[in-house]
């Protein structure tokens, strides 16, 4: 059940790795665009290869329900099906029913919930969403975890964090059974240094209190996962309490297994939690705000709408290299924009989905170098 993973080189606490997959090597510190229904939205597999992707994420609520996961397996899988040769990874769905509110109800057998789509009731548990996952056939699983909402109370946290605890032991124990039922299982002996199964992760709770994130922490190692994440963050709050609870985890997780950081955050965000340790990040905010028309540049966030890029003939970001900065201007994009042309979340989506991935690719040279100052300061362009 183990995920290879190369520790290559330190910069302090920050380390450059490389995890090795069925489906092909994945450097890291790694950002990984969101692909939630089998896509990252307005980019196809080419652009998202050209850009520089190596892993991306499924999301399982939303496969599940569209076009469901036993029509994703008898089509030879997630990889198969929307014709991704990379790593994959998939959430549990935790997250996706936890926000649904009203529409869901929490007992120790899982999550019953109401689709979105069209009302019909449904159920996860822990054992449904590991058979969910390896039907779809990603490299990397997570288990089905109870997402801790914000505010808690202490009490509240304490027995979310339970609850994910003893969701991950019944995770871990249906997935040791039929882990070889997912649609690439490959006999070892094809490559014995390559898994021949996808690997699971665990999921590190404890809503916003050190001591719980701690031994949420330290009990999720004692199950023995090949990986580790740090979920129930970004949740409304601040980026000093989202470091806190990092921190505290880091300390805690074992040094030679990846750890991935759920659901964040701006470029600055994720160079700062790839100093600090982190090996894995992902997020839909590049992806979401170009559809809503923001940019990240190095010079800082742009709003392409705005009237004063009308007759800007620079690109969006003189220091980016993408194809979306090589050939157009401000100009073009904000009248793409305002005039409401499916081209404009293309090319927005392209030059931010670049942007985060060229970030990552400048931390990981920087840690070869041994010096993180650079970008952490600025001083370094991160695209």
């Amino acid at each position: 059940m183990t995920l290879p993973f190369t520790i290559e080189a330190h910069a302090g606490t920050a380390r450059r790795a490389r995890i090795h997959t069925a489906h092909g090597d994945v450097e890291t510190p790694a950002f990984m665009p969101v692909g939630t229904a089998g896509t990252v939205k307005a980019v196809p597999q080419e652009t998202l290869e050209d850009l520089g992707a190596r892993i991306i994420l499924g999301n399982t609520y939303h496969l599940y329900l569209r076009p469901g996961h036993e029509l994703v397996r008898n089509m030879g899988g997630l990889h198969k099906f929307m014709s991704w040769n990379h790593a994959l990874l998939t959430d549990s769905g935790g997250f996706q029913v936890f926000s649904l509110s009203e529409l869901r109800k929490v007992s120790e057998e899982g999550v019953s919930f109401r689709s979105h789509l069209d009302g019909t009731s449904h159920l996860f548990t822990p054992e449904r969403s590991m058979e969910i996952q390896i039907a779809l056939g990603a490299d990397i699983i997570m288990a089905f975890d109870e997402c801790t909402e914000h505010p808690a109370s202490r009490e509240r946290a304490r027995a979310s964090m339970e609850m994910t605890l003893r969701w991950a032991r019944r995770s871990k124990e249906y997935f040791a059974a039929h882990r070889h039922e997912n649609p690439w299982s490959r006999q070892s002996e094809e490559n014995p240094r390559l898994p021949d199964s996808p690997a699971l992760f665990g999921i590190v709770q404890g809503g916003m209190y050190t001591d719980l994130r701690r031994e949420s922490a330290e009990r999720t190692v004692e199950l023995d996962f090949s990986g580790y994440a740090i979920g129930g963050l970004s949740v409304g709050e601040s980026r000093a309490k989202t470091m806190e609870m990092i921190a505290t985890a880091l300390e805690v997780l074992p040094k030679d297994k990846p750890r991935y950081v759920m659901g964040v955050g701006y470029p600055e965000e994720i160079v700062q939690y790839a100093a600090m340790g982190v090996d894995m990040m992902d997020c839909v905010l590049p992806t979401r705000a170009a559809r809503h028309g923001l940019l990240f540049t190095s010079a800082g966030r742009i709003n392409i709408k705005n009237a004063r890029y009308a007759q800007d003939q620079g690109p969006a970001d003189p220091r980016c290299g993408c194809r979306v900065c090589s050939r157009y201007t401000r100009a073009y994009l904000r009248h793409l924009f305002v005039s409401a042309e499916p081209l404009a979340a293309v090319l927005n989506t392209m030059h931010n989905l670049a942007f985060y991935l060229d970030t990552m690719r400048s931390v990981r040279h920087a840690i070869t170098l041994g010096d993180l100052s650079g970008v952490l300061s600025g001083s370094v362009s991160l695209a």
